[in-house]
């Protein structure tokens, strides 16, 4: 003769939490294919979250993975003694914040631009609090040292070389020019390599939102 053995509530709980997150997992990695005309800056190792770093921003606090969480962000690997590349690419992402601002009427509270220095040997905290705000105060520079700027730009597939210095002791940083845009869950979703035009990549972060039902 079979008895009926009682499963304890307890295990019921944790079995459908389980089920429910595995659920979440699903559709949190697993969305719909993207649509045409993101094809070509969605990432597809999106699925994994950045590991735990550790840098400061340039007004001395501590920036993490963490600050990541929330909000949706545009990263960018530069260094302040940079020509060129570095000043347009910021200008770049100040025309965006400037078209999101003025789309949704104030700054988003959701969206942050995060500028990473490559020259941990010139890029001060103090050089940077110089030079970040001259292209919107909103930016948020940061630094580390090398080892730990080499994990970081390492997940985000971006690349760096120090080259031969001058005589006078001066030298160039060869680095990768792309925007990076992290996710309100810490993941890489989406590279934005040149031509950078600031409506084009407005427009395609306002579809990648709605992809990743993020609005």
């Amino acid at each position: 003769m079979f008895t009926s053995r009682k499963i304890p509530i307890g295990t019921i709980v944790i079995f459908g939490f389980f089920l429910i997150t595995m659920v979440a997992a699903y559709f949190l990695t697993k969305p719909s294919p993207p649509p045409a005309e993101l094809a070509g800056v969605l990432r597809p190792d999106f699925k994994q979250q950045l590991q735990p770093f550790k840098l400061t921003d340039h007004n001395n606090t501590a920036f993490t993975e963490k600050n990541f969480l929330g909000k949706w962000s545009f990263v960018f690997f530069g260094f302040t003694n940079c020509p060129h590349v570095c000043p347009t690419a910021l200008n770049v992402l100040n025309s965006i914040h400037g078209l999101l601002v003025e789309e949704a009427g104030k700054i988003p509270d959701d969206m942050q631009v995060v500028f990473i220095s490559v020259d941990p040997e010139r890029d001060t905290i103090e050089r940077m609090a110089e030079y970040i705000p001259k292209f919107n105060k909103d930016f948020i520079g940061t630094r580390a040292d090398k080892k730990e700027i080499d994990q970081i730009a390492k997940q985000f597939g971006s690349g760096y070389v120090k080259e031969k210095e001058t005589s006078s002791g001066d030298y160039d940083v060869a680095h990768t020019s792309a925007f990076f845009l992290v996710d309100p869950y810490g993941r890489v979703v989406a590279t934005f390599s040149q031509p950078q035009v600031p409506s084009t990549i407005a427009s395609q972060y306002k579809k990648i939102r709605k992809y990743f039902s993020w609005d």
